[in-house]
């Protein structure tokens, strides 16, 4: 019996909601008629909204009534900005200019244009720096732009009483911003707006052909120019679609006295799907680092702290780490859902979406409100302090027309947290230190909810959609994430990088091998559902939670635990296949195809057996080798009657049944020449440590060396043709014979040894029947280093970790992967199990303990440090 995946889970590692009373009050809405809200801004007094038709409406905040429309763009306006500082508000539009506006009187102030005029096409971005005096913008023609209001410049007249002559040179027509549509035939001009009306009162013209331009409210102060020396070409390959200030400002921010360190910061975000950071001072912005989204245009930024939060197209949140430059987390809010808005309130995320959802992420990333705010694309959002208290209130707008006012509290404090769900009665806390646990905990739920079974095609597509999920979560805890190919027919591989801080020294890079793939799980022979993680009495049940998805999702949560404390100084490289337990098919030659993506490689790390017992701890140090084949002896006739034909001609089963035996005599030694030959000897330290280990598991010192340490054959199975009743000779006969290698026997020699001896023997019967051999798989064995410093940090973690000695045991079986990775990338491999010998893994009922996972994830975090910490202590004596 086979089970069949009825759905595939949702990527997002975020859990499902709780409490419906968590969504917030709507307090008012209004609609702007045929406008859609492009941009917002508030203040005390007033909300104010950019439109589609070129005005800004201002909203009073307490009757929700529109008090006045501020007039003069000629296009749409795409940003807002307010300046808390200078009761200034700057609107920036499609018309290539900034205006700046008083919040106090609701007059024009000035008119910004950028260089090159209109050269620069829309601007689409603004950002205020009240440290700088400031206002930075993001172009259409890929420029980054800055204008400085500087208190000593006369000609500004920053004084409310002053007055100056303003200038009303405007700016000449551009040929492309500034045409009519083709059908219109007509020449451009700077009134054009793509054949709509404009706000424009009055123009005249100089002798040069410039176009003047009176504002029709008043006349503003002066009209400003950016000057070459402000301008940054080519700061982005794709449009800049969103600025922000580091540390933030804005209402609803936590953030610390933002001059504390005399350091202003500026991010960037664009459609060439980069998140760029700036150091900004009176000189203007100079580039820090560059941070690779790979997840399309960067259309929102927020920031918190030393944390960048980058909302993306297709649904995905980024979140950066400013100290560390490394990718902390991936949020999927909503897979192929533009995230058009980013508000933060202290530690809460709001994103606003394309279909018109809005949801809010607390601290450790899980969605604690979803609500379809508006009947349209969410186009922007802004964060608004009540007067009632400490609350505050989210404003969202969307090409519905509607302004929606809604109430938002912040976020209570993490030791106020009190929230919890359950796992089939088994507690997970949320908000206490234990979250990323439960997160790991929720995360292994869905993975083994995807019947990944690798050796039955009708899980084919369930393997393909594993590897799909293991990728994004994966992406989502912090990793770079991708997916190899390994032929047609197999499952890819999923390759993952979690990168560890910057440092001038070269970080160390540790390879974590896995595998997604599971064995089958007849359903009749397990007290749950094995696709369905199961907690009973402090253990996990489900197929795969200890061979091997546990252990994966242990590992990668240990890194991401890192990277949120920004302590992971080193490389986690995860290379997790999907056909282990079909023989790894595909995966050698897609790995030296893909040599050069994986990267220079310092350790290998496996988590992939159990322990020798269920107490106390582990280290596997050792893994015998395999070669199996399939042997066939056919005769030339059909299937026969044995009444009729009994006697008469050479059975094929009686050949096999004498050619199986001359494999191995009455005390069960192999008899395949040569055979013993280059076995290790046993040293005094394994037979005191064979010994030390009996006493323990209360099995013979000799059992224990046998399973481990010496070379085995096994039959099997035998299959016959025909109808399998005992009345009938079958023709063909085929068998599959397995042979367990170790140290220093080698592999190809003993396959052909194997295969040799089988002709041999079955030549010296003289039969008639034909004789066919394959082998079928073959894999090498493997033996750690116990001198090796980085098996050393791992047995350290694990006596940390459990405050007892650790034992060092070998395991029977194979693991294909271990010796060939060790081999083509010349570097130890260390074996960490995370299981106990009880979990029946491959049996019906496996399990792991809920104890062992946890400290099994908090070893791997123990080791990570420990490697890195003795590297960057090696770095500095050098």
């Amino acid at each position: 019996m086979t089970h069949v995946a009825t759905s595939i889970p949702h990527p997002s590692l975020s859990r499902p909601l709780h409490e419906t009373g968590q969504l917030p009050r709507l307090l008012h809405s209004l609609k702007q008629q045929n406008n859609s809200v492009l941009s917002l801004c508030a203040d005390e007094d007033h909300i104010y909204s950019g439109s589609q038709y070129h005005n800004v409406e201002v909203w009073d905040i307490q009757s929700f009534t529109l008090k006045a429309t501020l007039r003069g763009h000629t296009g749409s306006v795409l940003a807002l900005e307010y300046a808390a500082d200078k009761k200034w508000l700057f609107s920036s539009s499609g018309d290539s200019t900034v205006r700046i506006w008083s919040t106090k009187t609701l007059k024009l102030l000035y008119v910004l244009h950028p260089h090159l005029e209109t050269d620069a096409g829309d601007i689409f971005s603004l950002a205020w720096s009240k440290k700088l005096q400031t206002i930075y913008f993001g172009c259409q023609n890929t420029s980054l732009q800055w204008f400085h209001f500087d208190p000593t410049n006369p000609s500004l007249d920053l004084q409310p009483s002053g007055t100056s002559t303003p200038s009303s040179k405007s700016r000449k027509v551009h040929k492309f911003f500034d045409s009519y549509p083709q059908y219109l035939h007509k020449a451009a001009d700077v009134f054009a707006s793509n054949g709509l009306s404009t706000s424009v009162s009055s123009s005249s013209s100089d002798g040069d052909g410039c176009i003047l331009v009176r504002d029709p409210a008043a006349d503003p102060r002066a009209v400003l120019q950016v000057v070459p020396e402000n301008v940054i070409d080519s700061a982005h390959y794709g449009y800049i679609y969103c600025l922000a200030i580091m540390p933030s400002t804005k209402e609803g921010s936590d953030d610390p006295c933002p001059f504390r360190h005399g350091v202003v910061h500026l991010v960037t975000g664009s459609g060439d799907e980069t998140v760029k950071l700036w150091s900004c001072n009176s000189t203007g912005p100079t580039l820090l680092h560059t941070f690779d989204c790979c997840h399309g245009a960067v259309l929102s930024l927020a920031t918190r702290g030393d944390t960048i939060f980058s909302g993306c197209q297709d649904g995905y949140v980024k979140v950066w780490d400013l100290e560390t430059k490394t990718l902390v987390r991936t949020i999927i809010v909503q897979e192929n859902v533009d995230i058009l808005s980013l508000s933060m309130l202290h530690s809460d995320l709001f994103t606003c979406s394309a279909n018109g959802q809005v949801q809010r992420w607390s601290s450790s990333f899980d969605c604690t409100a979803s609500w379809p705010a508006h009947d349209g694309i969410v186009l922007s959002s802004i964060l608004s302090r009540s007067r009632e208290g400490n609350k505050f209130n989210l404003i969202t707008g969307a090409n519905d027309d509607y302004i929606k006012v809604w109430e938002v509290n912040p976020p209570q404090a993490t030791d106020d947290t009190t929230d919890s769900v359950t796992l089939d009665g088994i507690p997970l806390t949320v908000g206490d230190s234990k979250t990323s646990d439960d997160v790991m905990v929720y995360a292994l739920s869905k993975f083994v909810s995807i019947p990944s079974v690798s050796n039955n095609p009708e899980h084919r597509e369930d393997c393909r959609q594993a590897a799909i999920w293991l990728k994004k979560c994966l992406n989502q805890l912090g990793a770079e994430s991708t997916l190899l190919p390994t032929g047609d027919g197999t499952n890819p591989l999923v390759l993952a990088t979690f990168h560890g801080t910057q440092t001038k020294h070269e970080k160390p890079r540790v390879l974590f091998y896995g595998h997604y793939d599971v064995i089958s799980a007849p359903s009749e022979d397990w007290i749950s559902d094995p696709f369905t993680l199961s907690g009973r009495n402090g253990y996990l049940y489900g197929r795969g939670v200890t061979d091997n998805k546990g252990p994966i999702i242990a590992a990668a949560s240990a890194a991401a635990e890192l990277l949120s404390r920004r302590a992971l100084g080193l490389d986690l490289v995860f290379l997790i296949e999907g056909e282990e337990e079909a023989g790894s098919a595909g995966f050698e030659k897609a790995f030296i195809k893909h040599r050069d993506l994986i990267g220079h490689i310092d350790a290998i790390l496996v988590s992939n057996s159990t322990w020798i017992t269920d107490d106390p701890p582990c280290i596997t140090y050792g893994l015998r080798g395999v070669v199996r084949c399939g042997v066939e002896i056919s005769s030339k006739s059909p299937d026969v009657h044995s009444g009729i034909e009994g006697g008469a001609l050479r059975e094929p089963m009686l050949d096999m049944v004498k050619l199986l035996s001359a494999l191995m005599d009455e005390n069960r030694h192999v008899l395949i020449p040569s055979f013993y030959d280059h076995v290790r000897p046993q040293t005094v330290e394994e037979r005191q440590l064979y010994q030390l280990l009996s006493a323990i598991v209360q099995r013979p010192a000799s059992s224990l060396s046998s399973r481990w340490r010496e070379p085995s054959l096994t039959i099997h199975n035998i299959e016959v043709s025909g109808p399998r009743n005992p009345t009938v000779i079958p023709s063909k006969i085929k068998a599959q014979v397995s042979v367990r290698i170790v140290p220093d026997q080698d592999l190809d020699t003993i396959a052909a040894s194997v295969c040799d001896h089988l002709r041999s023997s079955f030549q010296r019967f003289q039969s008639p029947n034909t004789l066919e051999i394959s082998i079928d798989h073959k894999a090498d064995w493997w033996l750690g280093n116990l001198e090796d410093p980085w098996f050393k940090a791992l047995e350290d973690s694990v006596r940390d970790e459990w405050g007892v000695e650790p034992l060092r045991i070998r395991e029977g079986g194979s693991i294909p992967s271990v010796p060939y990775l060790e081999k083509v990338l010349g570097c130890h491999a260390l074996h960490l199990p995370l299981g106990q010998s009880s979990d029946q893994a491959h049996l019906p009922n496996e399990r792991i303990s809920l104890t062992n996972l946890r400290r099994g994830k908090s070893v791997i975090e123990r080791f990570l440090l420990s490697v890195s910490d003795r590297v960057m202590c090696s770095s500095r004596s050098s």
